[in-house]
């Protein structure tokens, strides 16, 4: 079995310089599981903080009701838990205290034992003409390929 993708944070690329990437578990109830599977979650405006016991939590990630479940509905931008080792948390909490560092989800997957997990980048913002120079150079690649293609020799 392998990696399944069910969502990415394309604009977290755009709007962040990600400097490090962790792997968490998440605490999640049977309905929210097989929501997942199905592919129904949006982290666009979700984030991460570490609360006073230590523990880290993430916010604004919508998973949607499961259609087919019978009881115990759950709230779709409810907070959840997530399973870090409690050495990552003491070097993420030292990191977050560092001004600008925030961090974000960057996708929800599924690993090949089944394991619902979120990736999360450590990230610094970008400023405006960062995402216009991003922009270009990426635009530039496009058109380098676009002419490679045409012109194979």
């Amino acid at each position: 079995m392998a990696v399944k993708v069910v969502c990415q944070n394309k604009k977290a690329y755009h709007d962040y310089h990600i400097e490090a990437t962790y792997d968490a578990g998440m605490v999640l109830s049977g309905p929210e599981v097989k929501s997942l599977r199905a592919g129904k979650a949006n982290m666009r405006d979700g984030y991460v903080q570490i609360n006073d016991r230590g523990e880290a939590m993430m916010y604004n990630v919508h998973i949607s009701f499961y259609t087919f479940a019978t009881h115990n509905p759950n709230e779709p931008l409810r907070v959840r838990k997530l399973l870090l080792h409690k050495r990552e948390i003491r070097k993420l909490i030292g990191k977050l205290k560092e001004k600008g560092l925030a961090l974000i989800p960057l996708k929800i997957y599924f690993n090949e034992k089944g394991k619902a997990k979120v990736e999360l980048g450590l990230a610094r913002g970008k400023k405006q003409y960062d995402k216009r120079d991003a922009l270009k150079e990426k635009q530039s690649d496009r058109e380098v390929q676009r002419a490679m293609r045409h012109n194979p020799k």
